[in-house]
């Protein structure tokens, strides 16, 4: 059902370990699958599992459930995997489902039920628990309002047991899957290394003429051929002023002679993501202006990697880059002193040519979870993207790498990435 490798179970048994931590005495958590969701006629649109549940097992598979009851009377089933029981008809349509060993040995829990079981077994669970975890999406950017299987089967089960003290599983999966065990940064970096190979080929592959959708098609060759899912998000492959459209996912126009095109994109491994932007020369070569701009992105980009500490606070450490921003941008013309005297406090000037968030958390999700007011921690994983885009000059440029936080100091997980204008230009004249 994968193309990456196994990953070492105990990725999964280390978070699942961090999270039993943070329950309450004589506590029962249930996590579910993501529902498989009708297309059109009688497709599905492609399976995609629930991250939390994922980051607990590494289960890729439908109607999955981790129960996890630390304090259970039969030790039995402190951890139990549910797995729908496979059938042999089925598997001929859509392919083999997993055996019980074979799901211990990706995840390292013991205890296989199937699903047609579980509701003999989870009955005697609850009755002996106190406090109920389930889980919900509480993700601050979440938009959809569409009910998911978390919130029906939340539903289901104060139906059945209304007597029982309820917790959100949300509010714990925030703050440990925010915290990276070194199995996890070894997965991102597999991610990353794949999303530096398709880099170095776009490198070779750039030039006028060249359509946005055809280097999109280059990554996904690459990424594939090296045994990752696919794109960890959909790639933007953005050319001349598309460029400063953020979220530009078309990727249908012509890259032309004498533009940047600006690419974010990434691998998934094994379900861990890398977030990569480079911004390059269509013809291999910037114009003076075009490398004055993206040199002062990054400065912009190696001032804030080196602000990016644990104990920092995000909301502080965006107004610090916003400072420095400003500096930059009076110098390469973009704004002049009386701009500046003059602006909005709410809407400051440099936010003209720099309107988005400098840092977001990284890890099975792009927007990973993770606190936003309270001080950063070391082992979070966070991406430095800031960016400069110019409506007069038709310009836009972004530069981002993913850094690690650790007690010795930050740690590029992408330093061996080209990002320097004149190697950038040298590669591509090879």
């Amino acid at each position: 059902m994968m193309k990456h490798l196994p990953l070492n179970p105990k990725i999964f048994i280390e978070n699942r370990k961090r999270f039993m931590k943070e329950m309450k005495p004589n506590s029962i958590a249930i996590f579910n699958s993501n529902d498989e969701v009708p297309s059109n006629g009688d497709a599905l649109f492609r399976f995609q599992q629930n991250t939390d549940l994922y980051w607990l097992c590494g289960i890729e598979q439908e109607d999955t459930m981790v129960v996890l009851f630390p304090d259970c009377p039969d030790p039995k089933y402190k951890e139990v995997l549910v797995l729908v029981r496979p059938n042999e008809l089925k598997e001929k349509w859509d392919g083999k489902r997993l055996r019980a060993a074979e799901a211990t040995a990706l995840c390292g829990i013991e205890t296989i039920v199937w699903l047609d079981s579980l509701d003999a077994l989870l009955q005697p669970w609850i009755h002996a628990a106190d406090h109920i975890y389930l889980n919900s999406n509480e993700n601050d950017r979440k938009g959809s309002t569409l009910e998911t299987r978390d919130y029906r089967y939340a539903q289901e089960m104060k139906r059945r047991y209304p007597l029982h003290n309820y917790e959100r599983s949300a509010k714990i999966m925030r703050n440990v899957r925010a915290v990276k065990s070194k199995f996890e940064v070894d997965a991102m970096q597999t991610a990353i290394d794949i999303t530096e190979k398709a880099f170095r080929r776009l490198l070779q592959f750039i030039k006028p003429g060249v359509m946005e959708y055809e280097i999109e098609a280059e990554l996904v060759h690459e990424f594939l051929r090296n045994r990752a899912r696919g794109e960890a998000y959909g790639s933007i492959i953005a050319s001349g002023d598309r460029a400063r459209t953020l979220h530009y996912v078309f990727n249908n126009e012509a890259c032309k002679d004498g533009e940047l095109v600006l690419m974010d994109f990434g691998a998934n491994y094994g379900g861990y993501a890398a977030d990569l932007t480079r911004t390059v020369p269509v013809n291999g070569k910037f114009t003076k202006r075009q490398k004055e701009v993206y040199n002062a992105c990054l400065h912009l980009h190696n001032y804030a990697k080196r602000l990016l500490k644990p104990g920092t606070r995000i909301v502080d450490y965006h107004d610090m880059v916003g400072e420095e921003a400003t500096k930059t941008f009076l110098k390469i013309g973009l704004l002049k002193k009386e701009d500046v005297k003059n602006e909005d406090k709410a809407n400051r000037a440099y936010r003209k040519y720099l309107y988005h968030g400098i840092s977001h958390h990284l890890g099975i999700d792009v927007h990973d979870l993770g606190p936003k007011t309270e001080p950063l921690k070391e082992g979070m994983i966070l991406t430095v993207e800031p960016g400069i885009y110019i409506e007069e000059e038709q310009m836009g440029v972004r530069i981002e790498n993913n850094v690690w936080l650790t007690k010795r100091g930050n740690v590029d997980l992408m330093q061996n990435i080209p990002v320097e204008a004149d190697e950038i230009e040298r590669l591509m004249k090879k």
